[in-house]
């Protein structure tokens, strides 16, 4: 696999080839490039406790649903201590690796970040559909050690609109959601973490709540190579999502 410069220059030498004229050689050229961008890698962890709704997220981030015969199974008392790999029908070097909840394991964080080798993961989820409890800051605080980026995603949120709206005499659906990330940021702040990136989301429900904010930090945070990558393989959730694969 070649690093994010040799990609460059691949670039560099299309644009020559088209400016010289040389439409066969641009032709080559660009579909090396397509084959190497296919070759790219990326390692997505996704940790959370069972019963969190991390196995829809994982099939909503694959885009498919929970009943497809690829789908990560759902709703089942997690008992492994192993990391289950889930790849992309349509590029299979992108891999979700749904990593069993620490409280599973009862590992301290730091053991748990040796076992499940975090060191070969690129970026991490953390999912929860309560509050964050102090394992997720623990890992959240060993990630950071690493350098690697991290998000919280606050799952079934669409639960919890539905239940505001049966229970409260004056429903507001914003302000039921800034009370909710109000709530989960007081709260991992307590837990030492600053300044956390939390998202709001429903797994059924893709295009609601902070889902399309969420791809737009991912684009933002990722190397160059590997956005482009993992662009191919999102589900069309915004129109932003389609306009951009289609530029690509």
């Amino acid at each position: 696999m070649e690093n994010y410069e040799d990609l460059f220059l691949d670039m560099e030498s299309i644009k020559t080839a088209l400016q010289n004229g040389d439409l066969v050689l641009a032709a080559a050229l660009a579909k090396k490039l397509l084959v190497e961008k296919e070759n790219i890698a990326l390692s997505i962890a996704v940790t959370g406790e069972s019963g969190s709704g991390k196995s829809s997220l994982v099939n909503a981030l694959r885009g498919i649903s929970d009943k497809d015969e690829a789908a990560a199974e759902v709703g089942v008392v997690e008992t492994t201590m192993e990391t289950v790999k889930y790849t992309y029908p349509n590029n299979p070097n992108i891999t979700l690796c749904d990593l069993p909840g620490i409280g599973t394991t009862k590992f301290p964080a730091e053991d748990y970040v040796k076992k499940m080798e975090f060191e070969k993961l690129d970026f991490f989820i953390i999912v929860s559909d309560t509050r964050f409890r102090e394992n997720d800051a623990k890992l959240a605080l060993e990630i950071q050690k690493m350098k690697k980026k991290f998000y919280f995603i606050r799952t079934k949120i669409d639960n919890n609109i539905r239940d505001a709206e049966r229970t409260q005499r004056k429903f507001n659906k914003e302000q039921t959601l800034c009370k909710i990330r109000d709530d989960c940021v007081k709260n991992l702040k307590e837990l030492q973490i600053e300044s956390p990136k939390i998202f709001l989301v429903s797994s059924a429900e893709l295009r609601d709540y902070d889902f399309p904010s969420f791809y737009e930090i991912l684009q933002k945070d990722l190397p160059e190579h590997q956005r482009e990558a993992l662009l191919l393989v999102l589900p069309n959730i915004s129109l932003d999502v389609i306009n951009k694969k289609k530029k690509n």
